[in-house]
């Protein structure tokens, strides 16, 4: 025996001595909750990409249930940067996520190809002595390790720096560490390096960081907790993080290196989050683990959702302002609101009405005294008519009465879920209600026909899924000694372990195909958004759109989300930015929080600020330079009462029935604000439709956090009261009471305030400044190489998509300038597909002496210039002082021109260090490639 198997064997002979004694001398006191497992048998691929290992039970335990005895473990590397691990029992199936709900690549496959079996028997003494088994991928910086130890461990680390991402490898002395599984009880435990690691994810919970704290006790199990509540289950289940790290001490990690991990299990689960350590308590199911090796922030979210489908295309419209209230009384309060906006000269675009406009709360009704049909279809089609679009609720609990029809087709389809052989009877605003099974194939079917009936007599837009956790008014008795309905592991539900039947349907109800609650309860908002989906898309044969309360993984291919019942208090204000960052991680990009508070009485202080928190900013200055004889004229005054606007994607006002209103038009302040910074967001609207264009192609988030942009700026990780729109606008809102100022941090670069061209913020390196927010302003700032495209203003986005594009330039002298455009529709099911009418315009500037250039790169030009889509102005801010414009060269396909100006005249704020040049009058086709050479002089 050689030194390396010595030291193996001996460390296999100590590991059990502890085991053995820590479970002996706790026998009848506190037992183990497990002991681990052992290597029986691998596997390896003669390719090196995957291992099969047969794994055997050390020792029994009783707590939470007897162990299951025998596992496999399959890891393969699934893409270059994706590699996959999983566990389950050996001898008998288990429930997992069916491929047909969340698609994903089989592992059968690679069981047919040649391999090197190992079995560690005793006639393989050679191979049982091995210490560890490695498979990598040529193409791919993972490495997995399988370590042969008692217990074993594994490990996914870099090739190209040795960092370990996931490492189970136990602890001798501490049990929590070692892989346990049980029927209902499954721990798996991972070591973290604790002054490096930075971890994102893990939801859904309101919180007030975004990074996750050290002893966060994170527990998965959709719930209809109002999102008021701090660090409680919610609406929805996302069993992913992403873990951004600081530099190694030996110089071989970078800064904003990163990795993400993804547990595709739909069970209960309790994550415990240590600092030092990651641990998973999960009541069912099996581990599917996923670690995306990056190497950077954005990488790992293409990853993660090339995985779990891409985010699903919205329509251009719901970039536009949305209205609602729980507690609209009739058709005439709801046409009085929208008279209201358009009285107020504030841009609405889309009506909401909650449940008031049902009949007695029964899905796809009318209330035939308030909301009548003939006034509703007159009401609808008027909004129609002006260009604005609406969109209702709808709850799941269908009402249980014999005299109407949804129930009655619901009974004869025969699509309930089931307790005890008959549809399992709930509680919600109808009263009694039966819950359609969305795992039954002929419940899509009937949601459709229901959908189909209820548009023909009124033609909504959208449709908003509430309730969908399942939210039940009633908490039903358990099943006699059921451990479905009450398992032996206690998940921290509702933050004091409520039985996980509380206020929803019983785990032991049945869905099609004899599925438990237990396992598929999770995966109901998601099914019910999947079904609804493909019926708006079959129905109107356009893009749906809808808002769903509940979520899992890969709900973002089917819906809008908003961050349900929050409050009207300035910490809930504060609390949406990691709601919101946090959905833009789980791959559902669209999304927003209630605007000015959902319960309780909103203040005209709070209300304004939400908006400039949730809203865009100007881009007028009166700091410019016309390159042509035009007249010019300031917007200074203007300027002062701009404010930030529309920086949720997704921009919803919504309160309570209970609360007082608050329709932006009702304070005078807040409209001032409104008027200015919706039209503002309409201007930014091909901004954001762009950033909807890169998310459904890419995954990656419209809102994100700084360390997007900035991975190796370490105090971006702990960026909770900022974040960007894109990769390079900065959004810096006041969050608490009587604030006049706001203490912010830029990264690297030069930055320039969108509300006066000429103020700019240089930091060389990122650091943190004091800046003036008194109540009619916001801080938001524009990051140097950017080029954004903008169109007008206007009261709705239709209007808006049919004025001039401009240009606005942030000029970088160390750095390319970037920006792009994409146009289509706005309507279209797909969004960019091969042979589909749309076009993407990309847009480069680079300086170069004294002067500077801006031009364009087209695909598909064809679209754009059908639509007569011009570029009739661009705007340079950050350009260094110049003494003389000698002025601009324009090339296009068909010829290159020369412009001067005689008569130019400057109107630059002497103190300002960067000034501004404006170019209107261009008349470019959006649709043809350009180019632009600015001549300057500097002495």
């Amino acid at each position: 025996m050689g030194t390396a198997e010595a030291k193996h064997l001996f460390h296999n002979l100590f590991l059990f001595f502890i085991i053995f004694c820590s479970s002996y001398s706790v026998r009848g006191v506190d037992e183990a909750v497990g002991y681990g497992y052992k290597l029986k048998s691998v596997s390896i691929g003669s390719n090196q990409k995957w291992l099969n290992a047969h794994l055997v039970l050390i020792r029994n335990s009783s707590v939470y249930g007897p162990d299951v005895q025998n596992l496999n473990l399959f890891a393969s590397f699934e893409t270059s940067n994706r590699l996959r691990i999983r566990i389950t029992d050996s001898d008998h199936k288990r429930w997992e996520i069916p491929p047909e709900i969340i698609p994903r690549q089989s592992q059968f496959p690679y069981r047919s190809m040649p391999e090197d079996h190992l079995s560690l028997s005793r006639n393989h003494k050679t191979q049982q002595q091995k210490k560890n088994y490695f498979i990598s991928d040529p193409t791919s910086d993972l490495t997995f390790t399988f370590h042969n130890t008692t217990p074993f461990g594994f490990s996914v680390s870099r090739s190209s720096s040795g960092d370990t991402l996931f490492d189970t490898s136990p602890v001798a002395s501490d049990s929590s560490t070692f892989l346990v599984f049980k029927d209902q009880y499954i721990q798996l435990s991972s070591s973290l390096p604790i002054h490096r690691s930075s971890l994102h994810g893990l939801g859904e919970h309101t919180k007030k960081s975004f990074k996750l704290q050290h002893n966060d006790k994170l527990t998965l199990w959709n719930a209809g907790v109002a999102s008021a509540n701090l660090d409680l289950n919610l609406y929805g289940s996302h069993p992913f993080y992403l873990d951004i790290r600081s530099a190694s001490a030996d110089g071989r990690v970078a800064a904003g290196t990163s990795h993400g991990v993804a547990l595709l299990n739909s069970n209960g689960m309790d994550i415990v989050y240590g600092g030092n350590r990651i641990t998973y308590k999960i009541i069912g199911g099996v581990i599917d683990l996923y670690v995306f090796g990056g190497p950077l922030p954005h990488n790992v979210i293409e990853q993660y959702t090339q995985l779990i489908g891409r985010p699903a295309a919205m329509p251009y419209w719901s970039f536009g302002f949305h209205q609602c209230r729980y507690g609209y009384k009739n058709v005439s309060d709801l046409e009085g609101v929208v008279a209201g906006y358009a009285k107020a000269m504030i841009p609405l675009e889309v009506m909401w009405t909650d449940i008031d406009y049902m009949d007695a709360y029964k899905d796809f009704t009318l209330d035939p005294i308030n909301f009548p049909k003939d006034q509703m279809t007159k009401f609808v089609n008027k909004l129609h008519q002006n260009d604005q679009k609406y969109v209702v609720i709808i709850d799941p609990g269908i009402s249980v009465n014999s005299s109407y029809g949804t129930y009655i087709r619901g009974m004869q389809a025969d699509i309930f879920i089931k307790r005890d052989g008959v549809p399992y009877l709930g509680r919600v605003w109808p009263g009694p209600v039966y819950f359609p099974d969305f795992v039954n194939p002929l419940a899509e079917t009937f949601w459709t026909a229901e959908i189909k009936m209820f548009r023909e007599f009124l033609p909504v837009d959208g449709l908003w899924l509430d309730m969908n956790e399942i939210s039940n008014f009633l908490t039903s008795p358990p099943t006699p000694n059921s451990t479905l309905d009450d398992p032996a592991y206690k998940i921290n539900n509702f933050g004091n372990q409520q039985p996980i039947y509380t206020k929803t349907v019983p785990a032991t109800s049945l869905h099609f195909g004899n599925l438990t609650e237990y396992n598929v309860h999770n995966l109901y908002g998601l099914l019910e958004s999947k079904a609804t989906h493909a019926a708006l898309a079959n129905l109107t044969g356009k893009r749906p759109f809808i808002l769903s309360r509940s979520t899992f993984v890969s709900s973002g291919k089917y819906a809008a989300h908003w961050t349900g019942d929050n409050a009207a208090r300035w910490e809930d204000l504060a609390y949406t930015i990691p709601s919101i960052l946090n959905f833009g991680l789980f791959g559902i990009p669209m999304v927003g929080a209630d605007i000015c508070g959902f319960s309780g009485d909103t203040t005209e202080e709070l209300c304004q600020r939400w908006i400039q928190a949730s809203f865009s900013s100007t881009f007028l200055t009166s700091q410019t330079i016309r390159v042509t004889g035009l007249t010019s004229f300031s917007f200074c005054r203007l300027c002062k009462c701009m404010q930030l606007g529309a920086f949720y994607p997704f921009a919803r006002d919504h309160s309570e029935i209970n609360s007082k209103r608050q329709e932006l038009y009702l304070w005078d302040s807040v409209a001032a604000t409104a008027r200015k910074v919706l039209g503002l967001r309409y201007r930014l609207l091909p901004y954001f439709y762009t950033l909807m264009y890169e998310a459904h192609k890419k995954g990656i988030p419209i809102a994100r956090p700084l360390f997007f942009t900035f991975p190796h700026d370490i105090q971006t990780y702990e960026i909770n009261s900022q974040f960007l729109i894109g990769k390079g606008v900065m959004v810096s809102p006041v969050l608490k009471s009587g604030e006049v100022s706001v203490h912010a941090y830029f990264p690297a670069g030069n930055w320039f305030d969108l509300f006066n061209y000429s103020n700019s913020v240089s930091a060389n390196p990122g650091k943190f400044f004091t800046l003036a927010a008194p109540r009619d302003h916001i801080n938001v700032h524009v990051r140097e190489s950017n080029i954004i495209a903008m169109q007008g203003e206007a009261m709705t986005t239709k209007a808006a998509r049919e004025t001039p594009f401009q240009l606005l330039v942030a000029v970088s002298k160390t750095e390319n300038m970037t920006g792009e455009v994409f146009v289509d529709d706005g309507e279209e099911v797909e969004m960019g597909q091969n042979g589909g009418k749309w076009s993407l315009v990309r847009f480069y500037g680079e300086i170069y002496g004294d002067n500077m250039f801006v031009r364009s790169e087209v695909e598909n030009g064809e679209y754009a210039l059908s639509q007569n889509w011009i570029i009739n102005k661009v705007t340079l801010i950050g350009l260094e002082k110049v003494v003389r414009l000698k002025g601009y060269e324009l090339s296009t396909a068909n010829r290159t021109k020369f412009y001067a100006n005689p008569i130019l005249k400057s109107k630059l704020d002497k103190n300002a260090k960067f000034q501004v040049v404006e170019i209107p009058g261009l008349m470019l086709p959006l649709g043809k490639e350009f180019k632009l050479e600015l001549k300057t002089q500097k002495s």
